[in-house]
């Protein structure tokens, strides 16, 4: 295994778990921020208002999202034994 091709699997290993972190990581970002708003625009100071709506759009994405980032997953182990491992 040469250097480049170690690079080039730590490369695609990034960015494929960026591909399948990020639906989940939006969509709490983005409730998250939409909470702040609504606890800024009405005074409400309660520190865990925010975690309920959180965790349920985080278990709703991955139910929603879950396959499709298996098949990520899988399509990216898939990769890596057919190049270092071609005769399994």
């Amino acid at each position: 295994m040469t250097i480049e091709s170690f690079l080039d699997v730590i490369q695609n290993g990034v960015v494929t778990f960026l591909m399948v972190a990020a639906p989940v990581l939006l969509l709490s970002l983005g409730v998250g921020l939409l909470i702040g708003i609504f606890q800024a625009v009405t005074q409400i100071n309660e520190q865990t208002l925010s975690f309920v709506p959180k965790i349920l759009v985080v278990f709703l994405s991955i139910a929603v999202f879950g396959g499709w980032m298996l098949q990520m997953m899988m399509d990216y182990f898939m990769d890596i034994m057919n190049v270092y491992f071609p005769l399994i």
